[in-house]
């Protein structure tokens, strides 16, 4: 299908359209590169729509979380896009399938989701995931709701790629306080307790009394905006609304200061330079003839026969050779 033709149908609401347009950018074909390229031009000036980033260590309820999330905002007449990032097989393809894990929201008309793989790219999110994002912004999809592929902590390309970011973890905060400078918690607007329900409820609440305590130091001394911290139930559905109001109301107070331009187009700036630095190695580096040189250095390191500076410096002689 001609990409120009492909915009225009994602731009009018159709489904398939979009379902197609997401397999055209995220192909990794040379041939598509050129329609790839005139699809995502051709895409109509997007509306500023509240972008959602979720994540979390595998097993925190995720997916039953953002299943609870679109239950609620269907019921408010908006139109969720769910692109959940599942971790890759040696075929490239998705290993698991988030329609599975999301039934209610997986029904709806009204909500678009989207597993893909991220094809073991770092970050938590796939190479070509800001082009998926704006896909679903052009076919009129309010909120965008990202799932990243859940490794836990170093999962920091979402904060590139989304207006806010939730952390989902279980009633046991330990460890993760712990790590808290390290990692992902630093970087959320807002922790969710989950499974928060029962008899859990109690080590629920007191895990988000650590968390609020350790994230309220952490965010004085940068003075930056209070984390949100609650307890939730996913299964039961019980916080989720309030932790949407909550989030609402951020976004709206970030549209209306100005901040929210500004800190997209610093985040796209950095997005940029990471799609830079990324081609420039398929481009340079991913060439036949350096390939087989880099595994043949891989072999003589491995063997004990040369150093890794030794190793770098004669792959960079055969990519630059000019620069000698």
């Amino acid at each position: 299908m001609d990409p120009n033709e492909l915009a225009a149908q994602v731009a009018d609401g159709d489904r398939r359209a979009l379902a197609k347009a997401i397999t055209l950018v995220e192909s990794d074909r040379r041939e598509d590169r050129a329609a790839q390229r005139r699809l995502m031009a051709a895409l109509p000036p997007l509306a500023t729509v509240l972008r959602l980033g979720v994540a979390g260590a595998p097993g925190v309820g995720k997916s039953t979380f953002i299943d609870a999330l679109g239950h609620v905002l269907v019921g408010q007449g908006r139109r969720p896009a769910v692109v959940a990032y599942d971790p890759s097989g040696r075929s490239g393809g998705s290993v698991l399938g988030d329609k599975t894990r999301m039934g209610r929201l997986a029904q709806s008309e009204a909500a678009f989701i989207r597993p893909s793989p991220n094809r073991r790219a770092a970050g938590g999110v796939g190479n070509r995931a800001f082009d998926v994002v704006s896909l679903c912004e052009a076919a009129g999809y309010d909120p965008i709701i990202v799932e990243t592929v859940g490794i836990g902590q170093s999962e920091l390309a979402i904060t590139e790629l989304c207006d806010l970011l939730l952390v989902v973890v279980l009633p046991h905060a330990g460890d993760e306080i712990q790590a808290l400078k390290k990692g992902l918690l630093e970087h959320a607007d807002g922790v969710l307790v989950n499974k928060a329900d029962g008899e859990r409820r109690p080590g629920a609440e007191a895990a988000a009394r650590q968390y609020a305590g350790a994230l309220g130091l952490l965010r004085a001394r940068a003075s930056e905006a209070p984390t949100l911290v609650e307890c939730v139930s996913a299964l039961e559905g019980t916080g989720v609304a309030e932790v949407w109001a909550a989030l609402e109301q951020r976004f709206s107070a970030a549209r209306a200061s100005g901040r929210l331009p500004l800190a997209r187009a610093e985040r796209l700036k950095r997005w940029f330079g990471v799609e830079v630095r990324r081609e420039l190695e398929r481009r340079v580096l991913g060439r036949p003839a350096l390939l087989a040189l880099q595994a043949e250095l891989e072999s003589e390191l491995v063997a004990h026969q040369l150093g890794i500076g030794e190793a770098l410096e004669r792959l960079m002689a055969a990519a630059f050779p000019d620069e000698l």
